[in-house]
């Protein structure tokens, strides 16, 4: 059956083929499910590179509860307990159906699943597949599953606008191929389109990662949460690529540290060292950065030896940088990698706009808070595409009135980047985020999607005058208590009204 064909009373139409799409397509089935994708499946996304693993709590040493621990520890007080309670709880089932899917993880030799150890995890409950390849071998078998499953239907398109009716409520999408434009009516849709990282001129996420799914749900009156909170991992190869390679968190787990150049440990005197939270090694390899120093991960010795076949992809990455990891250190440096601000959705994934409904990276649960726990981000969007399938309750949808119909502006993308990598990065102050902000308001107003969505994670940075989790002022390094910020298009539209942007904007 043709996708456009399909009844939109039944159909739902899921916007990005990455590890939250594919599974909430399936979560659905049967129910019929159109899933839109502007890649082929299985390229395009950032889960095909994905390297450290999924947490779960299988060790018999370990509980659900020192889990959701570890992850409100990490979030810096804006981590909602029930929701590290709840996700953590449901890790062990979603192994088991990703086993039953056919995703082939690392095992013991007593055939038991294998637990690597990450930063700021109190237990060794990561599970992983290929060694550091769990993100490809995890989609490899969801793209098989959603092969062979006949309820859903793809379309490789690119999704311009979210189609509204009478009463407001999403009720399918526009989309674009090949310059044509067509409408797929819809009873809900699911916006599963990753995360923010190519905004940076540093990043480990693919190019097109650039919050498109942020800027259809703003448009369309949705609420964001906590957008100022984006995640630079510390350890991204330094070795002129871009995206930049990734060398993963679990090479510091088995006991690779951070070097300088003389030899001295970069994260000596601070608490956790090496094995502290991504925030806290991103910014003390920063500070090194900045005072003139080369960064370096060293592995050498028996890690960098056991490297091809224990971490195959970094061992590769190296390998094409002509880095011999057993015998000389790996240049590293912060880059944009996760976003933990998204479109503020409830326990059953739905958004605060009828008939829209977010799972993954471009979500705001609740889990991460203010930094996100490593290898949280797969189990995280699993979970939320059982909870959405089964929540989800939208009645069919009325007569669609408005979408937008206006042709693509063309790319500002290395203008955005420029702006966000040098005044929205690892430390912020209140002067570099203001100009962030008017020049990105000018390039959003040109119809740049990308500028609109950094234009909404720099107002929340702004906004945000304390230092918590991967959000750092340098000019309010203090803590306030916590809270959650929430942003809609038309209050960051209101805020230009205000005298500090008079200068700037005339």
């Amino acid at each position: 059956m043709n996708a456009l064909s399909r009844n939109p009373a039944d159909r739902v139409v899921v916007v990005g083929a990455g590890v939250a799409g594919l599974a909430v397509a399936l979560r659905l089935a049967p129910r019929p499910v159109t899933l839109v994708t502007a890649s082929p499946l299985g390229s395009g996304t950032a889960t095909g590179w994905a390297q450290g693993g999924i947490a779960a709590t299988i060790g018999a040493d370990d509980a659900p509860r020192l889990h959701a621990a570890d992850t409100e520890a990490a979030g810096a007080g804006l981590t909602e307990p029930d929701v590290a309670r709840r996700v953590a709880e449901a890790g062990p089932g979603l192994i088991d159906w990703l086993v039953e899917v056919g995703v082939p993880f690392d095992r013991r030799e007593d055939g038991a699943l294998a637990l690597g150890l990450e930063a700021a995890h109190s237990r060794r409950r990561i599970v992983r597949a290929g060694g550091d390849a769990t993100g490809r071998a995890v989609l490899d078998g969801l793209v098989r599953a959603v092969a062979v499953t006949p309820s859903v239907e793809v379309v490789t398109a690119t999704v311009r606008d979210l189609l509204r009716d009478e009463a407001g409520a999403v009720a399918g999408v526009v989309c674009e191929r090949d310059g044509s434009r067509f409408r797929i009516p819809a009873r809900a849709v699911v916006l599963a389109t990753g995360g923010v990282g190519g905004l940076y001129a540093s990043t480990t996420n693919p190019r097109g990662a650039v919050g498109r799914g942020l800027a259809l749900a703003a448009r369309a009156g949705a609420s964001l949460r906590d957008m100022e909170f984006v995640q630079f991992h510390p350890t991204a190869i330094a070795a002129g690529g871009d995206p930049m390679p990734l060398a993963t968190e679990a090479l510091r787990g088995e006991g690779a540290s951070l070097i300088d150049a003389r030899g001295d440990r970069v994260m000596a005197g601070i608490e956790g060292g090496d094995l502290a939270p991504r925030d806290v090694v991103a910014r003390g390899i920063f500070q090194a950065l900045a005072r003139g120093a080369t960064v370096y991960l060293d592995a050498r010795g028996e890690l960098g030896a056991r490297m091809p076949t224990r971490f195959p992809t970094v061992a590769a990455l190296c390998a094409a940088a002509g880095i011999d990891p057993a015998r000389e250190p790996i240049p590293v440096r912060p880059a944009a990698h996760y976003h933990m601000g998204g479109i503020r959705v409830d326990a059953a994934g739905r958004s605060t706009v009828p008939g829209l409904y977010a799972c993954g990276e471009v979500a705001s649960t609740g889990l991460h808070g203010a930094n996100r726990l490593a290898s949280n981000s797969l189990l995280e969007a699993l979970a939320y595409a059982g909870w959405i399938a089964d929540g989800l309750d939208a009645g069919p949808p009325g007569p669609v009135l408005t979408a937008r119909e206006s042709a693509p502006p063309a790319s500002r993308l290395a203008a955005v980047r420029r702006v966000m990598e040098h005044k929205v990065g690892v430390v912020r102050d209140a002067e570099g985020l203001t100009e962030a902000v008017a020049r990105l308001r000018a390039l959003a107003e040109t119809g740049c999607e990308a500028a609109l969505t950094g234009l909404l994670i720099a107002d929340g940075a702004l906004r945000r005058t304390e230092s918590r989790g991967a959000h750092w002022r340098s000019d309010h390094p203090g803590m306030e208590p916590p809270r959650h910020s929430e942003t809609r298009l038309a209050d960051v539209e209101r805020a230009f009204e205000e005298p500090r942007f008079a200068e700037l904007l005339s």
